[in-house]
């Protein structure tokens, strides 16, 4: 494409999808953090594991359409910095995109192999593994490492965005930022 022809900004419909899986997945971490304040077998423990699958699993849904929204309208071109920094951030937000894949995927799986409803705002999802306890246990494990990991990844993206905004002083982070409209 040509340069003249690449946006200087994300579009609004990337802007929006990205905040709002901001608050998504700020809110999936939160709900399975919060479940460990409450005992098993509670009814506000119970509610915050299956808020937890649903706004994940909203989060799969929603990324498709971020895929989407991204190859209608590309990425802008990168902020003039080194190769290496250059691939890094692709690496980066290719991981990222794995996670909101991988994770609710990861969790789905788990939910199936354990013979567990799979709760999606009033409706049931279909299982995509027949109940194995031991697979169960198997994925539950990968979901929660990657998860961890996620929690790093995460603070790295927002560690690079800030350090872009307040150090390089670049458009960086302005650029995934909604325009304010002048009066």
């Amino acid at each position: 494409m040509n340069d003249k022809l690449m946006p200087i900004r994300y579009g609004r419909l990337s802007i929006g999808l990205h905040w709002l899986m901001v608050l998504l997945i700020a809110a999936v971490y939160a709900t399975i953090e919060l479940k460990g304040n409450f005992a098993k077998g509670s009814e506000p423990r119970e509610l915050l594991k299956q808020w937890h699958f649903m706004l994940g699993l909203s989060v799969f849904m929603l990324v498709w359409l971020r895929l989407l929204a991204r190859w209608l309208r590309p990425a802008p071109l990168a902020i003039a910095s080194a190769a290496w920094e250059q691939r890094l951030a692709k690496l980066a937000h290719l991981a990222l995109y794995g996670l909101m894949i991988g994770l609710p995927l990861l969790g789905w799986l788990t939910l199936s192999a354990a013979g567990k409803p799979i709760p999606f705002f009033g409706l049931e999802l279909p299982a995509l593994l027949s109940p194995d306890k031991n697979l169960a246990g198997d994925i539950k494990e990968i979901h929660e490492t990657v998860a961890e990991l996620g929690y790093w990844l995460i603070g790295l993206h927002a560690a690079a965005a800030l350090f872009h905004h307040y150090v390089r002083r670049d458009d960086v982070l302005r650029r995934m930022l909604p325009q304010r409209h002048q009066a």
